[in-house]
């Protein structure tokens, strides 16, 4: 069934103490019981590769929708609002990207303790349409069954305004780290010879979700 899969990576300030961004993450994790939700995980990233320094990033937002109208309701909800609110003075930087999986397979919500690779994609200015479908189409020949993952969505952003330019988005799951990390070549699209050419940047985010919704990974 298709769904709305919704991406927000942040950067939080380096002098803001633990505790604080402990109950930074609490406080969106404690909206996945709000009706617009089919799943929400908020957690320090694991690891992230990007070819540009500025994208240092240090925590991962995942969530899907069942239709654009409901993240909408999510976006405007007065918890949602206040959560953003009371976690605006922590945070040094965003990036949200938002697409429509029409691959889904399996359930829309992810076990507790699976491994995420997220991976964002900016193409180069000007490029035509029919390249753009090119290039994911390649991403998902590259992505669909590889080894170890349980599941797998890939689409165009609907959302520019907070994208920094990326227009593609990945999210690949795994059982667990050691079985996202046996794909070691999984993410090394700077050398994929049917897309390469058409980059510009690719950032490359890997995340747990938590086993527990007090856990907290340490990045």
């Amino acid at each position: 069934m298709p769904i709305i899969e919704h991406v927000v990576v942040f950067k939080v300030k380096q002098d803001v103490p633990l505790s604080e961004s402990e109950a930074m993450v609490d406080r969106i994790n404690s909206l996945a019981s709000l009706d617009q939700l089919l799943h929400l995980s908020m957690t320090p990233l694991h690891r992230i590769r990007s070819s540009s320094p500025s994208f240092n990033f240090t925590h991962i937002l995942h969530s899907r929708y069942s239709s654009k109208e409901d993240l909408n309701a999510y976006t405007v909800h007065p918890r949602h609002v206040a959560a953003v609110k009371a976690n605006s003075y922590f945070v040094q930087d965003i990036m949200a990207l938002d697409f429509v999986a029409e691959d889904l397979q399996g359930e829309s919500v992810l076990p507790r303790g699976s491994a995420v690779r997220v991976t964002f994609f900016k193409l180069k200015e000007g490029l035509e349409n029919q390249v753009k479908n090119e290039v994911l189409e390649a991403i998902r020949e590259t992505e669909i069954g590889v080894k170890n993952s349980v599941q797998f969505t890939c689409g165009e952003n609907f959302s520019p305004g907070r994208a920094k330019g990326f227009s593609i988005a990945s999210i690949v799951v795994f059982p667990g780290i050691s079985e996202l990390d046996a794909d070691e070549g999984l993410g090394n699209y700077e050398k994929d010879d049917k897309i390469k050419e058409h980059l510009e940047n690719v950032v490359v985010l890997d995340f747990l979700v938590p086993s527990s919704p007090k856990a907290h990974s340490a990045s």
